[in-house]
C-alpha cells in the first residue's frame, strides 16, 4: 500500500489497482491536490474543506456515513463520532474510517473532535496505520491526539490536519504533536509505503509531504 498526503486530511491510498481518496480539499484551504482520480472517496463530514468531489475523477462510490462497505476489494468501516466534544452540538458528526487494503487496516479518523467511546474505539482498534489530526482548533489538539494514539495502539501514525506554510486554517504546527510522542527527530517523507511485512514492531511517527 501507497499514502501520500495531498494536504489537509486529503491522502491518496493506493493498493492492488485500486485508489482511495480521503476528504478531497478545495484550493481556498491553501492546498492544491489537483484532478485526481478514484475508485473510492471517503468523506468524514460535509464541510467544504473535506467534501470537495469537484476534484475528484473517475468512476468512483463515495462513502459519506457509518456502516460497513466492500467497494473494488476495499473492506471499509464507517464508525460514528462527532466534530466536538458536545455530541455534534457545535459543528455536527463525524465519520472515522478504516479501511482494509492488501491485507493492511489504515484508519482516517476524519475531523474528530472528542474522546473516543469504548463502542467507537473497538473498530477502530484494529488499524495498523493511523491517520490523526493534530492542530486543534476544530478538532482534537496535539495532547488529545497524542491519547487517541495511545488507545488505538496503530503501528503507523500519521498526523494531518495541522497548520503548514501552504496551510490558510491557523492551526498549530505538528511540533507540539510530535513532542508529545515523544519524537524528538523526523524526516519528513513524500510517501509511505505498509506491507503487512513491513510494519514496524514499534509505533512509529511518520510525517509525510504536502504534495503540491
Amino acid at each position: 500500500m501507497e499514502i501520500v498526503w495531498l494536504g489537509y486530511s486529503c491522502f491518496r491510498l493506493r493498493a492492488g489497482g485500486t485508489t482511495v481518496i480521503t476528504d478531497p480539499c478545495p484550493k481556498s484551504t491553501g492546498y492544491n491536490i489537483g484532478r485526481v482520480n478514484a475508485d473510492i472517496v471517503t468523506v468524514s463530514h460535509e464541510h467544504e474543506n473535506h467534501s470537495h468531489l469537484a476534484a475528484v475523477q473517475g468512476h468512483r462510490q463515495v462513502l459519506r456515513g457509518p456502516g460497513e462497505y466492500e467497494v473494488a476489494g476495499v473492506y471499509v468501516v464507517g464508525v460514528r463520532t462527532y466534530h466536538d466534544a458536545t455530541r455534534g452540538a457545535e459543528h455536527g458528526s463525524n465519520t472515522c474510517f478504516v479501511l482494509e487494503m492488501d491485507e493492511v487496516r489504515v484508519c482516517h479518523l476524519g475531523d474528530l473532535g472528542h474522546a473516543l467511546t469504548a463502542e467507537q474505539l473497538e473498530p477502530l482498534a484494529t488499524a495498523d496505520v493511523l491517520l490523526v489530526p493534530v492542530g486543534g482548533g476544530c478538532t482534537i489538539d496535539a495532547v488529545q491526539a497524542a491519547e487517541v494514539v495511545s488507545l488505538i495502539e496503530p503501528r503507523i501514525i500519521v498526523p494531518m490536519h495541522y497548520g503548514t506554510e501552504a496551510g490558510k486554517d491557523g492551526f498549530a504546527p505538528v511540533d507540539k504533536f510530535l513532542r508529545e510522542m515523544g519524537v524528538t527527530s523526523v524526516q519528513s517523507q513524500p510517501k509511505l509505503t505498509a506491507t503487512r511485512g513491513t510494519l514496524p514492531d514499534a509505533p512509529q511517527v511518520v510525517v509525510l509531504d504536502y504534495r503540491g
